[in-house]
């Protein structure tokens, strides 16, 4: 699966996802703050499975 994300998207998920986590990890927000993990996963790999399909890439540069 080629790099379909862009730094600033990277960026946005890794905070968004961090944030999510402890979120859900302090009990401000319920279990579905895990969901975070998702977004960090894919801001780790480079990758989002869902513009594949959808023929999306954000990256200025595609590797």
């Amino acid at each position: 699966m080629p790099v379909n994300m862009g730094s600033l998207d990277r960026i946005v998920r890794a905070v968004a996802g961090a944030a999510l986590v402890a979120l859900a990890a302090t009990g401000t927000v319920g279990v579905w703050g895990y969901a975070g993990f998702i977004l960090l996963g894919t801001a780790a790999i480079s990758r989002c499975p869902l513009y594949l399909p959808l023929g999306l890439s954000i990256c200025a540069k595609p590797k």
